[in-house]
């Protein structure tokens, strides 16, 4: 899904001046460091779209013939550098004329209001008074005030980039009731761990601290009957969160590989691909380890192929079925490792540019 940029134009992409009217070349000024951060923005997969109130535009105040050329420069100098918008917004009214499309009201935006088609998470509302801001609470988007002292260009656009990669997931069915948070950017060992089945909780916390990612996960589920619906939906919900926290996956490793454990030896390899695809081989010696059959675990790891939109093959030998489940947790959460990790720059780890 698209992600987007709704920027402010005056005070937020050029210098406002204190008359707040831009209709003279002497007034024209970017603001510091705007280019950059634009093309790094840009390059991390955003798009853009200017909405300005121009109070009074094409009165006589306010001609069109002084904010047309200069519009138009600003628009050719980002052109040059590779910078485009989806779609220019323009109110010329006063607060007086009470319009529909003086922000932060959202009467120019309608259309992006309607479309389902842009990520509302990661999209944002990016100006220098309280009115954007306004216009991000009406659009259900995060809203950032520019201010060139305390939150500059290229701080801004450093925070956008480099956000933590959170999400949470709920899931509440007839069997079960899970919540799954997980954070791809918090290393070390996981917390509250809680499904009401002790074995199954520590083998969670092996792909947490194998992978490097923070992770909680609180399940209720009809342990009375069986486990399977508990480790089946907490499957589907690891998953959903992990392919959530993901976004559009840029600079990611994607790919990510084994692990023995004593006498047994857990080998994975896994392709946040896009695609859900599961392969496993291996027997184990025993029904249960702890409260956990052991027939559920290659069903735990489908269950997070298929919400993931992964492919994952596993293969396990051994001896010892607890050794073999322990190899087969710590060895996905290793290969989560260097596919979650960042560091590929921005691009999409794959020739078709989407994954």
């Amino acid at each position: 899904m698209k992600k987007i940029l709704f920027l402010d134009r005056d005070g937020t992409l050029i210098h406002e001046p204190l008359d707040q009217q831009i209709d003279r070349l002497d007034k024209f000024e970017l603001e510091p460091g705007v280019v950059p951060a634009l093309l790094r923005l840009r390059d991390a997969g955003w798009r853009f779209v200017m909405i300005t109130n121009q109070d009074g535009l094409g009165t006589p105040s306010f001609p069109l013939r002084d904010f047309k050329p200069l519009q138009e420069l600003l628009l050719r100098i980002l052109s040059s550098q590779g910078l485009e918008f989806d779609a220019v917004r323009v109110c010329p009214h006063t607060s007086a004329d009470r319009c529909d499309c003086r922000k932060p009201k959202p009467g120019l935006l309608l259309d992006y209001l309607r479309d389902t088609t842009w990520d509302r998470a990661q999209s944002a509302v990016v100006g220098d008074r309280k009115t954007d801001l306004e216009l991000a609470a009406a659009l259900g988007v995060r809203g950032i005030r520019y201010d060139r002292r305390k939150l500059g260009w290229a701080e801004l656009a450093r925070q956008l980039i480099e956000a933590p990669r959170r999400a949470a997931v709920t899931r509440r069915t007839n069997e079960t009731d899970i919540t799954v948070a997980v954070d791809l950017d918090a290393p070390g060992a996981s917390s509250r761990l809680a499904t009401g089945l002790g074995f199954f909780d520590h083998m969670l916390e092996q792909i947490a601290k194998n992978a490097g990612v923070g992770l909680a996960v609180s399940c209720k589920g009809d342990l009375h009957v069986d486990e399977h619906h508990t480790v089946e939906d907490v499957g589907l919900a690891l998953g959903a969160a992990l392919r959530q926290a993901l976004g559009d996956k840029r600079g990611i490793g994607r790919y990510g590989f084994t692990t023995p454990m004593d006498e047994s030896l857990a080998q994975v390899a896994l392709d946040l691909s896009g695609r859900a695809h599961f392969v496993f081989a291996g027997r184990f010696p025993r029904e249960r380890v702890g409260e956990l059959p052991t027939e559920m675990v290659p069903h735990f790891f489908k269950s997070v192929s298929d919400a993931l939109a992964a492919t994952l093959h596993m293969e396990v030998k051994g001896e010892n079925a607890h050794h073999m489940v322990e190899a087969l947790f710590k060895a996905f959460g290793r290969a989560l490792r260097p596919a979650l990790a960042r560091g590929g720059g921005s691009e999409v780890p794959s020739t078709k540019g989407s994954l």
